[in-house]
């Protein structure tokens, strides 16, 4: 009874280690390479799956996703003789899982190295510049180099990054020296356009302001000349409409001689030819032809026979008869127009004689002498 129950033991515990043998569960995104007596047989698919105990085994276990593979830092030589230190990161996915198993021991070693020599043979045609500064470019070439190799290993090679390229410490340095430099440069060509800009400006409105000034000034100055040109019309309209004689000229031109004289500033006064002329005709106006040494024209009253007296003025000049015609005003007025008209021709020769006379110099009597 013992033995029978032993039996049945060892046959339930065979026939599960058969089941167990047999069925094979593949989970999503996976792939199992099946060898019969050391030959790949078949891939098993996810799911399910019925194997051979004893005859088939399962050499490979492969994950179908895509994959992400970052290498260590390799030292690359520029064009230039520079060691560079570049750090890829690999995109990749297994499509074909019996030729990763059997076509290369080790497909991940296999793409390590073929990008290695990739990288070197890329950037040893660029200079250090170009490399820092063409990534793209080198991303395209290893990942079309990658591609046509990987091919045939059942490897597809989805995109190449550079993740780092370190140059060397000096170089660093002397990129930080050259950024500075140009950083520098930058903001002065920035400080001198704004000074540029500034200078522009100024000129701009100092320009403009001069221009307005001198805008300003004309008009002022024309306007003051149509005010001049009016008034001298006004006076010229006044004189010819009351009709002014000579004898009234005359005695303007008189009142505008001791102006003249005044000025700080002249050392040297023509006396004009008409003074003679004006005072003449003044004198003749007011009945006085004695002061100018001319002879007297007989008056209406002698011509009748009638006599009349003749009056001087007490504040007049002496040897100038006012005419008992004109008002005490007027005869005050010719008297002080004419004595001004007299002390100015005095004064006028006085300075003449003055600047005339060579001053010589007085000598003195020496003690010995």
């Amino acid at each position: 009874m013992e033995t029978a129950l032993i039996l049945i033991l060892v046959a339930v515990i065979a026939v599960v280690f058969l089941v167990a043998s047999t069925v094979r569960i593949v989970p999503q995104a996976r792939r199992y390479n099946v060898e019969r007596f050391g030959r790949f047989r078949r891939t098993l698919q996810p799911g399910l799956n019925f194997v051979l105990p004893v005859a088939d085994r399962i050499n490979t276990k492969l994950d179908v996703r895509e994959q992400v593979y970052s290498s260590d830092p390799k030292p690359v030589i520029t064009e230039d003789n520079l060691v560079v230190n570049i750090d890829t990161v690999l995109y990749y996915q297994v499509t074909d899982p019996r030729a990763a198993a059997y076509e290369v021991a080790d497909y991940l070693q296999a793409i390590d190295q073929l990008t290695v020599t990739t990288l070197r043979n890329v950037i040893g045609s660029m200079d250090l510049e170009g490399t820092l500064t063409s990534r793209e470019v080198i991303n395209a070439q290893l990942r079309s180099v990658l591609d046509d190799a990987t091919g045939k290993w059942g490897i597809r090679v989805n995109r190449v990054e550079i993740k780092a390229i370190d140059p060397p410490h000096t170089i660093k340095e002397a990129m930080e020296k050259q950024m500075r430099a140009e950083r520098d440069k930058r903001a002065a060509i920035l400080h001198a356009e704004g000074e540029r800009q500034a200078k522009i400006l100024t000129a701009e409105g100092t320009k403009q302001k001069d221009i307005l000034e001198a805008q300003g000034t004309q008009q002022a100055m024309i306007l003051r000349a149509d005010g001049e040109a009016k008034a001298v019309e006004r006076v010229f309209q006044a004189v010819h409409r009351n009709n002014a004689d000579p004898k009234i000229l005359a005695y303007k031109y008189l009142e505008t001689l001791p102006h003249l004289a005044k000025s700080d500033n002249n050392t040297f006064w023509v006396i004009p030819g008409e003074l003679t002329e004006a005072v003449r005709t003044v004198t003749t106006a007011f009945g006085d032809h004695s002061a100018m040494g001319l002879p007297t024209p007989p008056r209406p009253e002698e011509t009748s026979g009638a006599s009349s007296e003749r009056s001087t003025d007490t504040g007049g000049t002496p040897g100038v008869e006012a005419d008992s015609s004109l008002s005490p005003d007027a005869a005050a007025a010719v008297d002080e127009a004419t004595k001004q008209a007299a002390a100015a021709v005095s004064d006028a020769k006085a300075e003449a004689r003055a600047a005339s006379t060579p001053t010589v110099p007085r000598r003195t009597k020496a003690s010995g002498d």
